[in-house]
Parts: C-alpha cells; structure tokens; sequence
C-alpha cells in the first residue's frame, strides 16, 4: 500500500506489516483513505484528533446554518379595515424578525362564489408590503383557502433602500 506521512509527505510503498509497524514507532494510527485505489493508499495520523476536529468543523457549519422560520396570517374575504392594519403590522413584524409569511384567505359557505376578494386583499397586502418583502409563491387556491408566500428583502437591498430614502428625504 501507498503510505502518508503525518505531515502529508509520500513515504512510499509498503507492506501492510511495515506500514503498520512505521505507524506504530510514530505513536499514530494507520488510516486506510482510498481502498479502491491501486495500490491503496493509507496515511499515519492521530485518527482520534482528526474525528475531533471533523466533529468540530460540522458542529461550526451547522452553527452558521440558518434556519427560515415559516409564520402564518389568516385572513378573511370581509376584514375591516382596522382588522386589517394590525394584521398588517404583524406580518411586518414576522419580516423584521426574518421570517418568512404565509397569507392564508379562509372561504366559509358562499364566500368562495368570490374568490376576487381574497385576491385583492392579497393584492394590496403585497403592494404595502413592496418595500420590505417579496412575494415568493404568487396567490393560488386550495380547497377553500387561498395562499400567498412572503419572504423578507435581503439585509443588503434593505440598507441600499434605507439610503436611498435618507437622500430623499435630505433633499426635501
């Protein structure tokens, strides 16, 4: 077999035998990396460091790993307007915090003979919402409700809009 140095370095081919007994006098483990290759390659390393530190560079990736946090708003075809204000302040809430959202319309009895009123509600949901977030999953029914996805703007295009309307507002 094709050995490995601790430090990387190519020692050569050996034995299994010999191979073993050089990792043996180094105080490290035998390590076989490619048995498929020919001749199969192994290396001499502190097998129980490099799961250490395996273990450590998977728990650092699940660490920067985000997780979208899916949040629901249910309306109805008839809401108030007030009714509808502190939905809508609650959706800007959920995207603040980086959630996404969504909007679910409920049709009850003979409201589904107008599906239109759930879609202008969604309409202007996403017209107030231009700003701040993007609609990821355009207005579809299903069964009686409609649904509509909502995902926050990036951070980026977020600043860039906040200093476009700092300039504004400077010039006014």
């Amino acid at each position: 077999m094709r050995l490995i140095g601790v430090d990387g370095s190519q020692l050569g081919i050996f034995a299994l035998k010999d191979a073993q007994r050089v990792a043996d006098e180094q105080g490290m483990d035998l390590v076989e990396m490619a048995p498929e290759a020919d001749p199969p390659v192994a290396r001499v390393m502190d097998y129980g460091k490099f799961k250490y530190e395996q273990d450590m560079k998977a728990k650092a990736a699940r660490k920067k790993a985000s997780r979208v946090e899916i949040k629901e708003m249910k309306f109805r075809p008839k809401i108030d307007k007030g009714d509808y204000e502190t939905k809508k302040k609650h959706i800007l809430r959920f995207l603040d915090g980086g959630a996404k959202v969504k909007v679910t319309i409920m049709f009850r009895g003979r409201e589904m003979t107008h599906p239109e009123q759930g879609l202008n509600i969604l309409e202007k949901l996403a017209a107030d919402l231009s700003e701040l977030a993007t609609i990821e999953n355009q207005p579809k029914i299903e069964g009686r409700n409609m649904f509509m996805l909502i995902a926050p703007l990036k951070k980026k295009d977020t600043k860039k809009r906040e200093e476009v309307e700092d300039a504004q507002d400077e010039d006014a």
